[in-house]
């Protein structure tokens, strides 16, 4: 399968040769096994499976070349204190074969991403992802590096304003109702509390399940801490209903982190609509729709 057309102008050149040749070059001991591509809606890392039981990792962008090394970092610490299972690094890649970047070796972990194989319980899944996010947060962060969404909202208001204009305009959201919802979100008190982890991306895309059921949470490339209200996003990108009452019990969040959660569903579907429809990436592109039409239409 060949690999996927870019997304971004500076997207880097990756493809299975070069990594069999940097898994030769670096790591002898699994030199000839097949590598290739894994389709998937990343935008961040390019991924390449190798043999049967094991997935390279590498960064498609410059400004992505720490994600590697936060994940290598924190996860094997990190990973026994969580209830679900989540990548384990096997070893970490230098730039090599005019690849500038740090790359890594995971273990692979079956099952299928939750937008191509959506969750059929999602009661269910509400209450285990949530146990999740509560279990990370809670997770002790001495030492952790702020998650790149880590800042508080009002910082992104140029871009969501300007989403806002040119979705509204072209009939895309009812600009207005979006706006009001905005304003409200920046208005809000900002987390004052102590740094906390947060996986920052949990979208169906990092989300495994087999056979319905939730097993996995992947891509950790957000790793880091901040304000726990960017882990409210799986409520507007996943759940509805029922299931969004659910997710936020289990997930235990106060009112306020709540209302900056809806607020971050609200910038997510701003940005991934607005930046990758037209063909970009159609996956991000639609996740985002399905988070602006729940955030709109929340009471």
């Amino acid at each position: 399968m060949p690999s996927p057309a870019k997304m971004h102008a500076d997207e880097l050149d990756i493809d299975a040769e070069l990594v069999a040749g940097l898994v030769s070059d670096q790591f002898p001991r699994w030199a000839g096994l097949p590598v290739a591509w894994v389709d998937s809606a990343g935008t961040d890392n390019a991924l390449h499976r190798l043999g049967d039981d094991m997935v390279v990792r590498l960064p498609r962008l410059p400004g992505a070349g720490d994600q590697v090394g936060f994940e290598q970092r924190w996860l094997p610490r990190l990973a026994p204190q969580l209830p679900l299972a989540v990548p384990e690094p096997l070893a970490a890649g230098e730039p090599g074969r005019g690849y500038g970047l740090p790359w890594g070796v995971y273990r692979w972990l079956e099952g299928d991403n939750a937008y191509d194989a959506p969750v059929t319980d999602l009661a269910l899944a509400a209450v285990e992802l949530g146990r999740f996010v509560a279990a990370l947060r809670g997770l002790d962060a001495t030492g952790a590096p702020k998650s790149f969404r880590s800042g508080p909202l009002d910082d992104r208001d140029d871009y969501a304003n300007l989403a806002i204009r040119e979705l509204g305009a072209d009939g895309t959201l009812d600009a207005d109702r979006a706006t009001a919802l905005w304003d409200e979100t920046v208005r809000l008190p900002r987390w004052d509390g102590e740094p906390v982890w947060l996986h920052a991306d949990l979208l169906p895309g990092n989300l495994l399940t087999e056979h319905g059921r939730l097993t996995a949470v992947i891509d950790f490339g957000g790793l880091g801490t901040g304000d726990p209200s960017v882990d409210m996003l799986p409520a507007w990108t996943l759940f509805s209903g029922e299931s969004r009452r659910l997710f936020r019990e289990a997930a235990e969040v106060d009112d306020t982190t709540w209302e900056r959660g809806r607020g971050w569903g609200l910038r997510f579907g701003l940005g991934a609509v607005h930046y990758y429809r037209g063909g970009k990436n159609p996956v991000l592109a639609e996740v985002g729709r399905r988070a602006l039409e729940g955030v709109l239409a929340a009471d």
